[in-house]
Parts: C-alpha cells; sequence; structure tokens
C-alpha cells in the first residue's frame, strides 16, 4: 500500500485518499492503519483517510483522529499522556485514564491532560499540560498549567479532574 501510493503520488498531483483495507480487527488494525498511513501523511502524501476495522465504525473514526492527532496534524479534544504503571504507581492509572477519556470524548476544545501514577515522571510531565494529576501517597497532586494548585484524595481524582476538564472547555 505504502509503494503504490509513494509512486502514484510522483505520478499525479491527484488528491489521495488512503487506507488500509483489511488492517483487521480493532487493535492490529488500527497499528497497520497508523504506520501505513503515518508514513505516507508525514511524506507529505495524502489527502484524506479511512480507517477501516472489523470493529464499530465509532472505534474507525476514533483511531483515524488519534492518527492525525498523533502527527500534529489535528489538534482537538482532549489528549491525555500518562505513564505506564510500575510498582511506584500510587492511583489506578490504566481505569483513570479509561474513565478520562471516556468521559471527554465529546469535547472539541484541545486540551493535555497528563495522568501520572507517581512522583518520578509525573511532576516533569505536569509542568507541560493545561492539567495533571500525580499520584502521592494519601494525596495526590493536582497542577493546572504547570501549577500544583492543590492536593486530592484518592476518592476524589476523576471527579476533580472532569470538574477541571469541563471548566477549561467551558472557557471559565
Amino acid at each position: 500500500m505504502v509503494q503504490a501510493y509513494r509512486l502514484f503520488a510522483q505520478k499525479t498531483d491527484y488528491p489521495l485518499h488512503l487506507g488500509v483495507t483489511e488492517a483487521g480487527s480493532k487493535l492490529p488494525g488500527a497499528i497497520k492503519s497508523a504506520m501505513g498511513m503515518g508514513m505516507l501523511l508525514s511524506e507529505g502524501i495524502g489527502d484524506t483517510i479511512r480507517v477501516s476495522l472489523s470493529e464499530d465504525p465509532k472505534e474507525e473514526v476514533k483511531a483515524g483522529k488519534l492518527i492525525l492527532r498523533s502527527l500534529g496534524l489535528r489538534n482537538d479534544g482532549v489528549q491525555v499522556t500518562s505513564c505506564p504503571t510500575c510498582a511506584r504507581t500510587q492511583i489506578d492509572v490504566i481505569r483513570l485514564v479509561e474513565e478520562i477519556e471516556n468521559e471527554t470524548d465529546k469535547i472539541k476544545k484541545p486540551i493535555h491532560v497528563a495522568i501520572m501514577g507517581c512522583a518520578v515522571n509525573g511532576p516533569g510531565e505536569s509542568k507541560k499540560v493545561d492539567l495533571g494529576i500525580v499520584g502521592a501517597p494519601g494525596n495526590h497532586l493536582l497542577y493546572k498549567n504547570g501549577q500544583i494548585v492543590k492536593r486530592i484524595k484518592d476518592n476524589e481524582i476523576k471527579e476533580v479532574l472532569l470538574k477541571e476538564i469541563n471548566e477549561l472547555a467551558n472557557g471559565d
């Protein structure tokens, strides 16, 4: 697919629609699509894209948006930076990231959120984003625009993050 598009792009100025038709199921298909389309888009080849997955069409749209966002070609919605989990993690990063992404998927305003499990990488990442949470024993740190603004208890993390995200999204 990549070679065919490269050859065709050398021979014509027609707009090109990119797609990997038989990509597969959700994760393998999204990775194949990201690799193929990502290479071409980063070379300036491609005008429209279609991610084809053996999955709910909503997942195809989500994957396409993420491909464009990862390449810096689209900058809308809530983007979450998170750490891999390890023994130092003080919060349930996996669950929290999934819940925040699902509950903010309709927001259009670009908002960057860091969800970091501990104080090793958390402060550095949280200083570079609009909102950040850093897991700490007992009280977790909430960052806003690079500054610590308050400490949060375990049972308040999701509620506080969603409130802050919605305030940013609505210009409050």
